[in-house]
């Protein structure tokens, strides 16, 4: 259910009615907007008489809605959200890129990785310590010892990181990492949201390969109903009948989040296609349908790369794709990248 208030409505009047609800056992979200004022009311609204809500005097409608994600949802909160990570936003008309490695190999190779990108317009640095990979024999990553390594790059660099967890019991090793992800294939590990929703941290959230849009934005809801409202989306590809590709990039994911939720989108065209040369033209047409950023991978010897190499494009590759979106990203209402 949402309340939207007038325009001349006193705080007083807001902090006596959310006493209220609260003792009906409803939850609130207020949002307070250039031109409109929004409690949103989160729980069994049942309980909750629509008829004597409207006949307040400072509340101007009262709406029901009917999608299961309340704090996700835009009717909750129709202004973007912009999520902050170390100087830079995500959201809100700010595009971002964030460029590095799939996994993280050596000090030489990450460190070298994120001076390429930096210079080339990324504001944040990706790479994988721990590696979920379909196959047990395949690489998984140097664990604690990558984290350390993506610190080193950091601190080198001033790049944020953003990398993925894979169990709540690996949290205390990411207490210096700037944004955790949250992968594909643990889009649905409630337990693991469910501690993510308790940290004051940004949540990069991907798109299972098999996942609907609301089932997504249901995992999203996991997070922001333990108290973190910074969760970032990604569209990574999902899995249908056509092999020639890794995944098929849904591009319609961007505009229909968008409609639906106030959350930044990103997309992640590495994953998507599975084939470097794919890269740019898919970065190209997700900056066009209103991403609000792009993951991409980057290795300096994609041949040689442990972990998805065939994905991967050059740091020359990088550089020259971020001058193409700045092209682009003026066209579709978004600030240019830094370059």
């Amino acid at each position: 259910m949402i309340l939207v208030l007038k325009e001349n409505t006193q705080q007083n009047q807001i902090d006596n009615l959310i006493t209220w609800l609260k003792s009906m056992g409803v939850e609130t979200h207020l949002s307070v907007g250039k031109y409109q004022t929004i409690l949103g009311l989160v729980g069994d609204t049942s309980v909750v008489d629509e008829d004597l809500l409207q006949g307040l005097e400072f509340v101007e409608s009262v709406k029901r809605i009917q999608e299961p994600f309340k704090n996700a949802n835009r009717k909750f909160h129709p202004d973007d959200t912009i999520v902050e990570v170390g100087g830079s936003r995500i959201g809100g008309g700010y595009f971002q890129v964030i460029a590095g490695p799939c996994s993280v190999e050596s000090e030489e190779q990450i460190c070298t990785i994120a001076e390429e990108v930096k210079k080339a317009g990324a504001t944040m640095l990706r790479g994988g310590a721990f590696k979920p990979r379909t196959s047990p024999y395949a690489f998984q990553g140097m664990r604690a010892e990558g984290l350390k390594l993506l610190l080193k790059a950091k601190e080198k660099t001033g790049l944020p990181i953003v990398t993925e967890i894979m169990d709540a019991s690996h949290l205390p090793l990411f207490e210096d990492v700037d944004v955790i992800q949250v992968g594909a294939r643990n889009m649905q590990n409630f337990e693991l949201l469910k501690e993510l929703g308790h940290i004051r941290k940004p949540i990069l959230l991907k798109r299972g390969l098999a996942n609907t849009i609301q089932e997504l934005l249901m995992s999203a809801e996991y997070i922001m109903a333990g108290g973190n409202e910074q969760v970032i989306l990604c569209e990574r590809g999902i899995r249908t009948f056509e092999t020639y590709t890794r995944n098929t990039l849904d591009l319609s994911a961007i505009p229909v989040i968008k409609e639906l939720s106030h959350l930044p989108v990103i997309v992640d065209p590495s994953h998507a296609t599975g084939i470097a040369r794919m890269v740019r033209p898919m970065s190209l047409a997700a900056a066009a349908a209103g991403a609000d950023g792009l993951i991409i991978e980057v290795h300096n010897d994609p041949p040689h790369a442990k972990c998805d190499g065939p994905q991967s494009i050059t740091p020359d590759a990088f550089a020259s794709l971020t001058k193409e979106l700045n092209q682009i990203l003026p066209v579709v209402g978004k600030k240019e990248i830094a370059l």
